[in-house]
């Protein structure tokens, strides 16, 4: 078993490596940074009770060239590397667009649209009231139609966006039909 790292996101990743040390026998130091930035590696001093540690604050998409230097007064253990690279970085809607609002449908629309989302949820629902409808779009489109609405009602649509990872990320916006009577 060697240094290797779980959990990776778009800003950390732990560490995992095996015992070697213990609290009497030693310490580590970990060396970490960008592998293409060798002016940003970081050291840190790790107890040697530890056999598992989590770095944060890292840069998106980025390889990080990591060491593990046991410092033992006991035995010596050669150094352990490895590399991890973070996920991209997960963006949430930032702009979500009402437009061509009529009696019965509006469109709704949002930006970015990113190759990590595997797909869309389109929540909508009158205000005030909890009845709320889903609409699922693929990850490819960023618009869709609402329609079947009642006139002159305010709805209130949520846009998620559904990362391939897992992960979830939202944005909201009012729309309000238009009365019945005024055909557009």
């Amino acid at each position: 078993s060697r240094l290797h790292a779980t959990d990776v996101t778009s800003s950390s990743f732990r560490l995992l490596w095996p015992k070697l040390l213990s609290q009497d026998t030693g310490y580590y130091s970990l060396e970490y940074g960008p592998r293409d930035n060798p002016a940003g590696k970081r050291t840190l001093q790790v107890s040697g009770a530890l056999t598992s540690l989590l770095l944060s604050d890292l840069a998106p998409e980025t390889t990080y060239q990591v060491a593990l230097i046991p410092e033992s007064n006991v035995h010596y253990f050669p150094p352990q590397s490895t590399t991890v690279t973070t996920l991209p970085e997960e963006i949430s809607p930032v702009q979500v667009l009402i437009s061509e609002s009529g009696p019965r449908s509006f469109h709704v629309s949002w930006a970015p649209v990113l190759d990590s989302v595997a797909s869309y949820q389109v929540l909508y629902g009158p205000l005030p009231g909890n009845s709320v409808q889903v609409l699922q779009v693929d990850g490819r489109h960023n618009s869709t139609v609402v329609e079947h609405l009642a006139p002159n009602t305010t709805y209130l649509v949520t846009v998620t966006a559904i990362y391939r990872s897992g992960k979830e990320r939202s944005l909201s916006a009012k729309a309000c039909t238009q009365e019945g009577e005024h055909k557009e």
